[in-house]
């Protein structure tokens, strides 16, 4: 797995572990509440700081910047991942008479006052 990947993934679990510290301080009258926000600083910027240095070492290219220009996709061939690519051979479906979901025609209907005469 990717150490970004990784690293992503245990900081909600961390922050949800100080939040539990912090209040077994609390109850027990070492640490309040009110003292422990420098604690979340701390723990956030660790996590920017291991994040930054995990995209550093996997050679990751960073997020382009707001208001960057979208170059595309790398690969815009399928929709998703493991689609067949429809080559040029491929079977296409017929053509349906209509194509929209509402009947062209009353007489659709099955119901219609005028016997299917318009």
């Amino acid at each position: 797995m990717n150490k970004y990947i990784l690293i992503r993934r245990l900081r909600g679990p961390a922050f949800l572990l100080l939040v539990g510290i912090d209040a077994l301080l609390a109850q027990a009258h070492i640490l309040g509440w009110h003292q422990s926000w420098p604690f979340f600083l701390i723990l956030a910027g660790a996590f920017a700081l291991a994040e930054r240095a995990a995209i550093a070492t996997n050679g990751v290219p960073p997020p382009p910047y707001p208001g960057a220009p979208f170059t595309g996709a790398p690969y815009a061939g399928a929709p998703y991942p493991g689609t067949p690519y429809p080559g040029p051979s491929a079977p296409q479906a017929p053509a349906a008479d209509s194509t929209s979901i509402v009947p062209t025609h009353s007489h659709e209907f099955g119901n219609d006052p005028n016997g299917g005469q318009s």
